[in-house]
This record gives C-alpha cells, sequence and structure tokens, in this order.
C-alpha cells in the first residue's frame, strides 16, 4: 500500500471520528448551556428561599416557649455565619486541590460596600415592618427589578433595550396585582399604618439591595473572582457589622439563650441557616453567570411563589386576580429566561 495510499485512510478516519463527535455533543448539547444555567438557577432560588421563607414567617410571627422571637438582628447573623463557614471550606478544598493554578483575588475592602449594603438592607426589610403593613412590604420588594436597573445604569454605565424596561414593568405589575388581591376587601383593623419613617426605610432597603448585586457585577468583572470568592468575602464583613452590633446592644446572649431554653425554635433557625446558605450560593452564581437583572427577575417570581405557599400554609386567601396574575408573571418570566436570558 502506497504512503499516500495510507495518509488518505488516516485522514478519512480522522474525519470520521470529529463528525461523530460533533454528533454525540450535539446530542448532549439539545438545550444550549445558557438556558440550562437559567433553569438551574432558577429551580434552585425558588427552592431556597421559599423554603426559607416559610421557616421565616413561622420562626417570626408563631408563639414559642418565650413567646415571640424578636431579634432580626440575630436571625441575619446566624445566616451569615453559617454562610461563611460553608464559603471558607469551598475556598480552602479548591485551593488545596489545585495548589499550583494561579488565584485571581480582589482586594477584602472590595467586598466591603456590597457586604454593607446587604446588612443594611437585610435590616431595613425587618425594621419597616414596624412602621408599614405587610402589603406595602411585599409590593416593595415586587418593584425591586426597576431601581437594579436604574443603580445599573449609574453605577456600571449599563444600558438596557426598551424591551427589558417593558418586561420589568410587566413583571412588576402583574406581582403587584397578585399582591393586592390577597389581601382582605373589607380591611383589617390590625394592619398597620404606614409612616414616612416606614416608608423611607422600604427606600433605603430597595436602595441597598439593588446596590448589591450591582457593585457584584462590577467586582466579578474587574478582578475575575469566582462566587464562592466573593460569598467568603461578603460573609466576613457582614459577621463583624452584625456581630458588633449584636455585642453592643446585648441581643446575642439574650438571643443565644432563647434558643436553647426551646428546642423548636433552635430547630427552625438552623433550617432557616440553611436554606440563606444554599441561597447565597445561588445568588453569587447566578449573578455572576447570568446577572443582575435576571437574578432579580428569578427573585421577583420567587416572592410571588412564597405569596402563593403562604396563603396555603398559613391560610390567607386569593381570588381569581390571583391566580390570572400568577399564570401571567410565570409567563412573561418563561419567555425572558428562554429568549434573552443575560444582560
Amino acid at each position: 500500500m502506497s504512503r499516500n495510499r495510507i495518509e488518505d485512510d488516516v485522514e478519512q478516519n480522522r474525519r470520521l471520528t470529529n463528525t461523530s463527535t460533533t454528533i454525540s455533543s450535539g446530542n448532549k448539547d439539545k438545550i444550549p448551556p445558557t438556558l440550562s444555567k437559567k433553569i438551574f438557577c432558577f429551580v434552585g432560588l425558588q427552592v431556597s428561599y421559599v423554603v426559607w421563607g416559610v421557616i421565616q414567617e413561622n420562626l417570626m410571627t408563631r408563639e414559642y416557649k418565650f413567646g415571640k422571637f424578636k431579634s432580626s438582628s440575630f436571625c441575619v447573623f446566624a445566616n451569615r455565619f453559617l454562610a461563611l463557614i460553608i464559603a471558607f471550606l469551598i475556598v480552602f478544598v479548591r485551593r488545596m486541590m489545585n495548589p499550583t493554578k494561579p488565584v485571581a483575588d480582589a482586594p477584602f475592602y472590595c467586598y466591603a460596600p456590597n457586604s454593607l449594603s446587604n446588612t443594611i438592607s437585610s435590616w431595613a426589610q425587618y425594621e419597616a415592618l414596624k412602621f408599614i403593613s405587610f402589603p406595602t412590604q411585599v409590593l416593595s420588594k415586587s418593584c425591586k427589578i426597576i431601581p437594579v436597573m436604574l443603580v445599573g445604569i449609574v453605577l456600571n454605565r449599563k444600558s438596557y433595550p426598551i424591551q427589558e424596561y417593558v418586561e420589568a414593568l410587566l413583571i412588576t405589575t402583574g406581582v403587584a396585582v397578585f399582591t393586592f388581591s390577597t389581601q382582605n376587601p373589607h380591611g383589617d383593623s390590625s394592619e398597620r399604618e404606614d409612616t414616612f419613617y416606614g416608608i423611607s426605610l422600604l427606600a433605603l432597603y430597595l436602595l441597598c439591595d439593588s446596590f448589591t448585586s450591582q457593585w457584584q457585577s462590577r467586582v466579578y468583572k474587574q478582578y475575575q473572582i469566582d462566587q464562592y470568592q466573593m460569598m467568603l468575602g461578603a460573609n466576613v464583613w457582614s459577621m463583624l457589622l452584625t456581630g458588633v452590633t449584636l455585642l453592643q446592644s446585648g441581643e446575642f446572649f439574650h438571643s443565644f439563650a432563647l434558643l436553647i431554653d426551646d428546642y423548636e425554635a433552635m430547630y427552625h433557625m438552623i433550617i432557616l441557616s440553611i436554606t440563606s446558605a444554599t441561597g447565597q450560593l445561588f445568588i453569587y452564581y447566578t449573578v455572576k453567570e447570568l446577572g443582575a437583572v435576571n437574578f432579580t427577575i428569578f427573585m421577583t417570581t420567587r416572592q410571588l411563589i412564597s405569596l402563593f405557599v403562604s396563603c396555603i400554609l398559613f391560610q390567607h386567601s386569593f381570588n381569581a386576580f390571583g391566580w390570572l396574575s400568577s399564570i401571567f408573571v410565570f409567563a412573561v418570566v418563561l419567555r425572558r429566561i428562554y429568549y434573552k436570558g443575560t444582560d
């Protein structure tokens, strides 16, 4: 057999192999990678935070042996503590497995702004409930996507097509209709009157929460770090901020003693911390891979699902408008996920 014939046979085999590999890869990748990430992030965020929301409502509203658990700051501290441990373990193990691999890192102070804004938004969210009604608080969460886009324009100089503004408006409108449809049309005398201070706290919550995800996107792009490094750095700062506050106020030891005295309350706090930690993993991954706007859409939808679950478990009621608005929001969000997900 001539040398040219052998080379021709080798080349033909190589082409057949490449063709088979391409076909095989095509079969495995029927779902586009970006769509797969969207589905993964969407489901992970919903499961983590819907369960977290149920436990949170249960923890903050039920009567334990010592009465109602009143320290919102301790809840934030417990959530950040477990998340810090998980992030540290992930970063440590990954670096031990690849000790020679170059690791991108950001200065420690770069994690402070989003940690501070996240801590303030959590505090403002809980504190606002003392001065506003529950419907106002839920409605504010459903409108979060709009300030996120505005902060993105100012902080990261982003530009969004008109379609994204329309989708944001449609989602916010749908969730608002669902929220109002779950309220008692005859009014409830037990509802707290909204005050100017309460509305100001809501504005602070929206501003800080919107800043958090946009700052994370900025740090990701500038320093090329991964979501676990972001989670670790942010939680170190959060632990410092909440820990100092709890020690100064004396709430830390008082709250811890109450939990030790009531097994059921301790169990709820542990579940709350676990779901918060897993939720943080999905938050940082979603912001890094899909951007702040997609993350906010997912979390806005989570508010809708949480309200639906809460209506069932805690016997709230909603009417036909609630069903229609929920279907409408799901349709808009799923269309957004499938067609144009990244911002």
